[in-house]
């Protein structure tokens, strides 16, 4: 923080007055005396001209309170988003306890910044934690994870996978893309957007396949076939690892008789090896 306070020439004093903390507070932090609450840091990469995920790394997908901490707001400012009396519902799910009633996921999905699809994604890795479950890379327990199933889900599941370390392209960025692959507008960012949040479960043909193009997958992948829709997941789930660092040997994992073909999963496997030995100590 120091660091990146002073390559900018911003005042400590200009700091606190960001944040709403005190300067001494802000000279604690700097110091390593004493850290911010998680739900400040979001304020401070603002003040300091940083992406949070920058200046504030973390290790795999988000919780729920990470979720809610990126937003900057305290559980105590729950309630009034959620229209309950105290903030029980928001902290039984945090601790992995209960989850949210499904009447209270549009309006804190809506208040985090994020698609109800991710925040029941989030609620899952913080059911897991509780539960002591081993949670992969990807942020769900490694023994269940699923396949995508609707459109919405499909579409987030190439952001998350496609971009793992984060700089996803933005709707407008993917828009663009396939209105240039169909040669004329058929999209726009908030087209794409519905298709994210599961507003639109039936765009045109022609989206669908500029879809595919930009992100190299075949259009098949957004029919609802499900063993289709399984083996575009393993390879997602291999380039994830691979740009991540993280890649190693990949099995079909709980996909029974119809998942994924041997021939398919040698192919996989085939090509991590190359990865591991081309570039063994880099995401690249």
């Amino acid at each position: 923080m120091r660091s990146v306070r002073r390559a900018a020439e911003i005042l400590q004093a200009d700091v606190a007055a960001g944040v709403g903390a005190a300067d001494s507070t802000v000279a604690g932090w700097e110091l390593g005396s004493s850290v911010p609450d998680q739900e400040k840091l979001p304020a401070l990469a603002r003040v300091l001209g940083q992406r949070l995920d920058d200046l504030f790394p973390r290790s795999g997908p988000p919780d729920l309170t990470d979720l809610r901490c990126d937003a900057g707001l305290y559980r105590k400012d729950t309630p009034p988003i959620i229209g309950t009396k105290s903030d029980g519902p928001v902290a039984g799910a945090e601790s992995g306890v209960r989850p949210l009633k499904d009447k209270y996921v549009p309006a804190l999905a809506h208040a985090y910044g994020v698609t109800a699809d991710e925040l029941k994604r989030a609620q899952e890795r913080s059911i897991a934690k509780a539960r002591g479950e081993e949670v992969s890379a990807e942020g769900t327990d490694a023994t269940t994870e699923k396949p995508p199933r609707t459109l919405a889900e499909k579409v987030t599941l190439l952001l998350e996978r496609s971009y793992p370390t984060g700089d996803a392209p933005g709707d407008a960025k993917i828009a663009a893309a396939v209105n240039r692959y169909a040669g004329s507008r058929v999209t726009t960012a908030e087209g794409i957007e519905a298709l994210r949040t599961g507003a639109d479960e039936a765009p045109a043909p022609i989206v669908l396949e500029g879809l595919g193009e930009f992100f190299g997958v075949a259009r098949l992948y957004f029919e609802p076939d499900e063993e289709v829709a399984r083996q575009v997941y393993e390879g997602l789930r291999l380039m994830s690892a691979s740009k991540s660092g993280k890649i190693g040997r990949v099995r079909a994992r709980g996909l029974g008789a119809a998942g994924l073909p041997a021939d398919v999963l040698s192919i996989l496997n085939d090509l991590a090896d190359e990865v591991e030995k081309v570039a063994p100590d880099t995401n690249e």
